[in-house]
């Protein structure tokens, strides 16, 4: 009976062996653009399931809150670590896609991918699409935006309707405003600390026949870095965090925090209305001058303080992690205004950066973004 079992087994996986061969021989026998759009496809799923298992979470603690079962400070920290697990899933997961994405890119360029047909070939577009006519069989992918058009016709059909998703990276400069004191007098390098931004956005158009008025949102993962002045680092002295003067030369001190967000803009787009061949209406977005105001909400995930100095003829690097004292909720104003995918913006904390310091200060940051449709 032993022995049947055991022949059973084995069988077993060597048939479902056989099988992830078979389905891992017929995605490679795929065109490049059928298995870029695989991919792009699941880096989708990944963050439509991620966010959508965060809501749960939120929503059974925010339960468990209403019935007295946990007080208003341990809902908010299980808040935060769910956002915290959800969001390094997403950075995990993706990372892997994004790996297989590159190697495809290689395996195209190396002559390894068999193309289905000839009729109109595909070509590579990173940032923004340069128009809009790419031919009736030519096929389109945009890596910056991760998305694969058949065709001239299905690209004008998704790239014009009501509502469209783009893929969103922002960079500039990053400091705090300290209560009753200007930038000029700051106590972090104006161009050493630094902010950036990466996310998903997803872009509705207001009024079915209007073009102007836009309701713009989505989630996105904010890395604000601070780099103090004369060779000071932070201190966490029981409720306060200040800075001190360093214990040695420091060749770097940098205090970062990183956080999930979910922005919310009004954005007026002057894209004009355009017409296809025959004569019929159709709208499209970042292709004009553009307008945003709105806000953003978010959560902490971590902070983090580097400190890089020479001892003994080597160099130190420590990294210290914990939560300084930093807010763990981060809300604000922010604007942008530009042209096509590229926009100036600047975002302004409301929220102090430290909870009980006796003089506030708030972050704010400059910089550039690019919106890829």
């Amino acid at each position: 009976m032993q022995k049947i079992i055991l022949y059973t087994a084995l069988f077993f996986l060597a048939f479902v062996s056989n099988l992830q061969a078979q389905e891992n021989d017929s995605i490679k026998k795929l065109s490049f653009e059928k298995q870029a759009k695989l991919i792009a496809n699941e880096i989708e799923n990944i963050t439509t399931s991620e966010k959508k298992a965060l809501k749960q979470e939120v929503e059974a603690i925010d339960k468990n809150l209403a019935n007295g079962k946990i007080t208003k400070e341990e809902a908010d920290n299980q808040k935060m670590m769910a956002s915290q697990k959800r969001a390094q899933k997403i950075e995990e997961k993706v990372a892997i896609e994004h790996e297989k994405l590159e190697q495809l890119v290689k395996d195209k360029v190396e002559g390894k991918i068999d193309e289905e047909t000839k009729k109109g070939g595909t070509f590579i577009v990173i940032g923004s699409s340069p128009n809009d006519s790419i031919g009736k069989n030519k096929t389109e992918i945009n890596l910056t935006a991760m998305k694969v058009y058949q065709g001239e016709e299905d690209k004008m059909k998704r790239l014009s309707k009501r509502t469209t998703s783009q893929f969103v990276f922002a960079m500039g400069l990053n400091n705090v405003i300290t209560e009753d004191e200007n930038l000029d007098n700051s106590d972090f390098r104006f161009w050493g600390s630094h902010s950036y931004e990466w996310g998903v956005t997803g872009n509705t158009r207001i009024f079915k026949n209007n073009n102007l008025l836009h309701a713009k949102y989505g989630l996105s993962l904010m890395y604000n870095n601070l780099r103090p002045t004369d060779n000071r680092y932070f201190v966490k002295n029981g409720d306060i965090t200040e800075l001190q003067t360093g214990f040695t030369k420091f060749k770097e001190s940098r205090f970062r925090n990183v956080y999930l967000t979910v922005p919310l803009h009004l954005e007026f787009d002057f894209t004009p209305k355009k017409f296809d061949k025959e004569g019929n209406p159709y709208f499209r977005t970042h292709e004009s001058v553009r307008l945003g105001i709105g806000g953003y909400a978010g959560i902490r995930l971590k902070t983090k303080q580097i400190l890089r100095y020479d001892e003994d003829d080597q160099c130190v690097k420590v990294k210290q992690k914990g939560d300084f004292n930093v807010s763990n909720f981060n809300y604000g104003l922010s604007a942008y205004i530009g042209y096509q995918a590229t926009s100036l913006y600047i975002k302004y904390d409301l929220n102090p950066l430290f909870q009980n310091n006796a003089v506030d200060q708030n972050n704010i940051s400059l910089g550039v973004r690019f919106d890829f449709n």
